[in-house]
């Protein structure tokens, strides 16, 4: 029997009554699709049952139009039941016994019976189906994810504990850990995530199994690590969850330069090591996110920003003659592993240019000193950080971290002060798209040449003194224009 079937307290027993009142009020909101599909099945002489993650999300009082269900019927049966009662079918998963309808503005995805047997090389299932419900739940990923409810008697089917766990936070699997995860090793990432999104802990021998068998993982294909490694980090805690990949050894497949980080002290020695402070700094990037934007939703691209900042100090860590430590360039390199290793994970590329260019930039800001960059330079961290600025605020912001509470306080009053410049230049010119005074066309008029490398040269040269100096009038621009031709042996046109 697994830890979450025992042992239950008068408390998990309360928050047990809420579970299943908080099911009965989900389920009334879409009982009218629910009901439907459950007369139309039992007509038919066979069960269907709400299942998996669905029953777990109506416990918990937030129960999605995206529904899972479960029924002996077998998949050419589903499609002929649900057919000329959905408003839309999809059989692209048919194979795998899965049918997909849309009804009442309700997503439903039934699947028959499963009993597969994994060949535990390739992860491809080969794809049995059962006959009771029983049989189908031992064989999902964990006991909070493994309930059922019959939709005709509304009869509650939990024979793991799932409730139990649910109340008690407990993360634990209705089969072995060692069988489950050997089904399918991204179970054990599932695992992280859900102790990232859902604040469980997970049982001893959920534990031991992953510590275990980690190294299962790399049979996973990156886009399925990907995905969930996304939903862990987007969790309301992706401290937990990564601590739990660290930990277990997961992370040494999926992102080796985050346990690497251990080996760094911090250059401040403020923290115990480098890859502690960049939890923090994740921890810290998650609060900035709604501080001025209350109903944004979580940023993954400032997350991964905020995980893998300091990755480039392990590579660039030198012990100075007077005891101290130091990492120069280590945005440089860490940029250029933050590159490689989100294509590794199969990033789109806006998120791995995006997340690239916030590690590249954010040391830039130690530079402002007490306010003695010129408006030059406040433009062109503006432009540097193109479309990135607001996210470059939260990571320079996040990456303060040091105990000494003046200090803090004078390094956000220092960025205060560059925002407010910011913000000053900004009135003054359109800093969110700086742009030479002059265009091609118009170097192309002036100069009297043909389109080619020289408009761009001459572009260029626009460009800089535009970022040096604020806006040009257009007689200054052409001026300009006309003394850098020179200085290139140009003569243009009178």
């Amino acid at each position: 029997m697994n830890q979450a079937a025992v042992n239950t307290t008068e408390s998990q027993l309360r928050a047990m009554k809420e579970a299943q009142r908080n099911a009965v009020a989900e389920l009334l909101r879409v009982s009218p699709v629910a009901d439907e599909l459950a007369t139309r099945f039992a007509d038919a002489g066979h069960r269907v049952y709400l299942v998996g993650g669905s029953v777990r999300d109506a416990l918990l009082g937030r129960l999605s139009s995206d529904l899972d269900f479960t029924t002996d019927a077998r998949p050419e049966t589903i499609q002929r039941l649900v057919s000329g009662w959905a408003e839309a079918v999809w059989d692209t998963g048919i194979e795998f016994g899965t049918l997909g309808a849309a009804k009442g503005g309700v997503q439903l995805e039934i699947t028959t019976f499963r009993a597969d047997v994994y060949d535990r090389v390739s992860r491809n299932p080969d794809v049995s189906f059962g006959d009771t419900i029983e049989g189908d739940l031992v064989r999902r990923d964990f006991t909070a994810n493994a309930m059922a409810i019959e939709l005709s008697t509304k009869t509650f089917v939990d024979p793991h504990g799932g409730m139990a766990a649910l109340a008690s936070g407990l993360l634990d699997t209705p089969a072995t850990p060692e069988e489950s995860f050997a089904d399918d090793p991204l179970r054990m990432l599932r695992a992280a995530r859900f102790v990232a999104q859902l604040d469980f802990t997970p049982s001893d021998r959920v534990v031991a199994a992953m510590r275990d068998m980690a190294g299962e993982l790399e049979r996973i294909t990156a886009e399925r690590v990907q995905a969930e490694l996304s939903k862990l980090l987007l969790g309301k805690a992706p401290r937990r969850g990564l601590e739990l990949m660290v930990d277990t050894g997961l992370a040494d497949v999926v992102l080796p330069e985050v346990p690497g980080m251990r080996l760094a002290m911090d250059e401040h020695h403020q923290h115990k090591d480098v890859y502690q402070h960049s939890l923090t700094v994740l921890e810290q990037a998650v609060d900035l996110e709604t501080a001025h934007e209350p109903t944004s939703e979580p940023d993954l691209v400032l997350r991964l920003a905020a995980l893998l900042h300091d990755i480039g100090k392990p590579d660039t860590r030198r012990f100075e003659s007077g005891g101290g430590v130091s990492f120069h360039h280590h945005e440089v390199v860490g940029a250029k592993m933050a590159r490689k290793r989100l294509r590794a994970l199969r990033y789109s590329k806006e998120i791995v240019q995006d997340v690239s260019q916030l590690v590249y930039l954010h040391l830039r800001f130690h530079g402002y000193g007490k306010g003695e960059w010129t408006d030059s330079a406040v433009r062109r961290y503006v432009n540097d950080a193109g479309p990135l600025l607001t996210r470059l605020h939260k990571l320079v912001r996040a990456d303060s971290t040091t105990r000494n509470r003046r200090k803090a306080a004078a390094l956000q009053r220092t960025y205060d002060d560059l925002e407010s410049r910011i913000a000053r230049i900004a009135e003054e010119e359109d800093l969110k798209r700086v742009r030479p005074d002059l265009d091609g066309n118009e170097i192309i008029r002036v100069l009297g040449v043909e389109p080619g490398p020289i408009v761009g040269k001459a572009w260029k040269h626009l460009k800089e003194l535009r970022l040096d100096r604020g806006p040009l009038d257009h007689d200054e621009a052409v001026a300009e224009l006309r003394r850098w031709a020179a200085d290139q042996g140009i003569d243009p046109a009178g």
